[in-house]
């Protein structure tokens, strides 16, 4: 009796069964992340678009202040849009975007800006302490 059932080969209709529902289970595990995996790369995109704007807007605000030649920028709050454009373009997201400049004394200002996006009314902030410089004159 042990030699006959070491001597059938193949595979009984139990098994295949058994693996088929394996494989749906895993499959509809796989569907059901998809929704939560669309949004989250969603925000990576808003977030990351976000970041590259504010860093922009914190450069260009430091290179003001940093001339002494040029005007000190005021508080500003403008939109701007992904695309570089001053118009939206087809699909970009408009971009609300904060500026605050502070008067610390001593010939520094605090440079805040602060950039939401829909959907975030939190958005990301980043500051920096920025002084005059005379070697940055024209």
């Amino acid at each position: 009796m042990c030699a006959s059932t070491l001597n059938r080969k193949g595979i009984s209709l139990i098994e295949v069964c058994v693996a088929l529902f394996l494989l749906g289970m895993g499959i509809f595990a796989l569907i059901s992340l998809q929704p939560s995996a669309w949004r989250l790369s969603g925000k990576s995109d808003s977030l990351g678009r976000a970041s590259g704007i504010l860093l922009a807007q914190l450069q260009a605000a430091e290179a003001k202040i940093m001339n002494p030649d040029i005007a000190l920028p005021a508080n500003d709050r403008s939109t701007v849009y992904p695309g570089g454009q001053s118009t939206a373009k087809r699909g970009d997201m408009p971009f609300p975007v904060s500026t605050t400049i502070t008067d610390l004394g001593n010939n520094t200002w605090q440079v805040t800006v602060r950039v939401t996006w829909p959907g975030n009314t939190t958005g990301i902030r980043q500051s920096m302490i920025v002084s005059r410089q005379p070697s940055f004159a024209q």
